[in-house]
């Protein structure tokens, strides 16, 4: 499994720019232009028309299964500006870190998979729940990112994250079947893209012991000796996985610390979380 997720990140890298780039443009357009469109008209037809209905899929109406991503808005029309703008923002830093085809295939696999599920056990697809996995695909890159709750209380991406895990283990007991399940359809995108990585959304605390423990399990590079020979001095190993280009500092010395790499550089090159968007590009 380990190996077919490697392959995976490998590939989607060296394809990285294949797809539909800033697909959430698209999608925050539609969403807007619906959302207006009924307002002046005040009426729910143009939203009767793209809303997910299996009975009329089955009848011939196949871009439901796709135009109910369009449907999600709120009766505010500033709430739905701010929604719309915040998914949009969210989406575009897990593009910009991911790269074209990979968030492509985490929207669209997501889109897949409420269709799949509503078209077996009926219900209604609802675009929410493909927001609320953009939104826990952000807290996982960027776990210590700060939000301003009510634009005055900071508060680190993580802990909303954990807020939405625990409302959606909430829905099982608090909606009817099949509503209660499309937070754990969601859930199964997030799962199915990040696998180990789910750890970053935890405390730093455990955070920090279950990376340590990751560490502690990678197999140990042994050197060979070889005698009779005048060889160079040897380098001291490093135990090391990640490496900041522009700091010096790794995730022995730091392991507080995230560390990603740069798409824009040509090459692998690794950053911490304060030089991932401040370092010179390169070429």
């Amino acid at each position: 499994m380990k190996k077919l997720r490697n392959w995976f990140e490998r590939f989607c890298f060296k394809h990285r720019n294949w797809g539909i780039p800033n697909l959430m443009l698209y999608v925050f357009i539609g969403t807007g232009l619906v959302y207006l469109i009924s307002t002046v008209q005040q009426d729910y037809t143009l939203y009767s028309i793209l809303s997910f209905d299996r009975d009329l899929i089955l009848q011939g109406q196949v871009w439901r299964l796709i135009t109910f991503i369009f449907t999600d808005s709120s009766t505010n029309p500033l709430l739905t500006i701010l929604f719309l703008f915040c998914y949009y923002s969210l989406a575009r830093n897990v593009e910009n870190v991911w790269g074209t085809f990979r968030f492509n295939l985490y929207y669209f696999c997501g889109i897949l998979l409420m269709d799949v599920y509503c078209m077996i056990f009926g219900g209604a697809a609802s675009a929410s729940y493909l927001n609320l996995s953009l939104f826990l695909a952000y807290a996982t890159l960027y776990p210590d990112a700060q939000f301003l709750l009510f634009f005055i209380i900071p508060v680190r991406a993580w802990i909303f994250a954990l807020v939405d895990l625990a409302l959606t283990l909430y829905g099982l007991t608090a909606y009817a079947f099949p509503y209660n399940l499309f937070g754990i359809i969601a859930l199964a995108n997030y799962f199915l893209f990040f696998g180990a990585d789910i750890i970053n959304i935890l405390p730093p605390p455990w955070r920090r012991k279950l990376q340590q423990k990751r560490r502690q399990k990678q197999p140990k590079v042994t050197t060979i000796p070889f005698t009779k020979t005048k060889a160079a001095p040897q380098a001291k190993s490093s135990s090391y996985l990640h490496r900041c280009t522009v700091c010096g500092r790794t995730d022995v010395t730091n392991p507080e610390m995230e560390f990603r790499y740069c798409s824009q550089c040509s090459g692998y090159h690794c950053y911490c979380q304060e030089h991932i968007k401040n370092h010179s590009h390169i070429p």
